[in-house]
Formats: structure tokens, sequence, C-alpha cells
């Protein structure tokens, strides 16, 4: 169930909404999850647009995007792990038009703890997470009944 978090100053981004989908879809594909309702409605982007004056480095400068990527732990192996982080500061820099903010994305990747998943109003663990999503794996595979 990752959740993904990108923070840039207001007007960063022509189409909000379609980075948005298209940072969720890609982090499906790398994380090679089955593609299955419970996935899809739980693998979310989130555009936080900040204010002017919200956002500064030392010097002042306010051109930086923070993306943060959360996973289940060990939901990602080192390879994916450097397959997200080159892919999402790309993406992130086309859907601003500025291929230099490929220099000034910071990607972060955090595995929430055991119980740290909220979901459906309860506090999962990652083995209840896989158990949900073989439940539904297997009644999606299953053949249709008569009725």
């Amino acid at each position: 169930m990752p959740m993904i978090d990108v923070y840039a100053a207001a007007g960063t981004f022509k189409d909000k909404h379609q980075l948005a989908k298209d940072l969720a879809a890609t982090l499906m594909g790398i994380e090679q999850v089955p593609d299955i309702p419970m996935f899809r409605q739980n693998t979310a982007a989130f555009i936080h647009e900040l204010p002017a004056g919200d956002l500064s480095n030392v010097d002042g400068a306010s051109d930086y995007v923070r993306v943060q990527v959360l996973t289940n732990a060990g939901a990602l192996d080192r390879d994916q792990q450097i397959a997200v982080v080159r892919r999402f500061t790309g993406m992130v820099a086309d859907a601003a038009g500025d291929r230099t903010l490929v220099d000034r994305t910071w990607v972060l990747l955090t595995e929430a703890v055991p119980g740290g998943w909220g979901l459906g109003g309860h506090a999962n663990t990652n083995d209840e997470l896989v158990t949900a999503a073989r439940k539904q794996i297997a009644e999606l595979q299953a053949p249709a009944k008569d009725q």
C-alpha cells in the first residue's frame, strides 16, 4: 500500500493530477505487485503545493522538490530502490518542464514499521496485508459461479 508525497512550490507542475497518477502506476510497476483492486485503490500519490516562502535552502532558493515514498518493510530491494529514485526524479523534472530540476529533487525512501499501515480503520502488519492481498488474488482468480 505505498503512498507517495510530493512537495514543491506552487506552480511547479503543469498537470498535478497526471503526475500523481503516473507516480502511483510507476511505483506499482517497479514493486511488481499484482494488479488487483486492493493495490490499485491503495497506491496513491499526493502533490502538495507550498505557498511562496514556505520552502528554502540555506541560500534562499525555493526551486526544490521533495518526494517521500512510504512502502511496507522490505517492499523494495536495492535495485528497485535505485529504479524508484531514478524514475521519480526524471518524472518530476519532466512534469515541471525543467530538466535542471533533476539536481534539485530529493527522493526519500521510507519503510513503515510493523503495524504502521492504517487501512480500513485498522493498523495492519505486513503479514496481515500479505494475507489480505493473497485472499483477494485468489478470489479474482476463482472461476465465476453461474448465478
